[in-house]
């Protein structure tokens, strides 16, 4: 049984920074591509950052470029995402999934697996 567990969120102020973090356990975590999505209040849940298995490959949201940074660390089985220069409209609880490829699309329908979420608040 694959578990995502995310962790790292919390209130912040505009401006700052957060870094999230999730440990995934259950199966082979270099096998398979990794993302971040979000859910706002009254939104439907979106794309926000993906990362290959190797993490060669990473994409991000038009809205996020530039400011948050995936990564992975094949050894320690966990992925993270730096966010910097955060806004109000980054408020959202943010969810750890992995892809059933390689890949990470933008897509969620090619995850088979989620966290249970962790909320971040951006004050403005």
């Amino acid at each position: 049984q694959v578990q995502l567990v995310e962790s790292g969120g919390g209130l912040v102020q505009a401006g700052g920074s957060l870094r999230l973090s999730c440990a995934a356990s259950g199966r082979t975590f270099y096998t398979y591509g990794m993302g971040w999505f979000r859910q706002a209040p009254g939104k439907e849940r979106e794309f926000v950052a993906g990362i290959s298995r190797s993490g060669g490959t990473t994409s991000y949201a038009d809205s996020v470029k530039g400011r948050f940074t995936i990564s992975r660390d094949n050894a320690k089985n966990t992925v993270s995402l730096e966010m910097n220069s955060l806004k109000p409209e980054d408020t959202a609880v943010y969810y750890c999934a992995q892809h059933g490829t390689g890949w990470a699309t933008q897509d969620e329908r090619g995850y088979g697996y989620w966290g249970q979420g962790t909320q971040v608040t951006v004050s403005s």
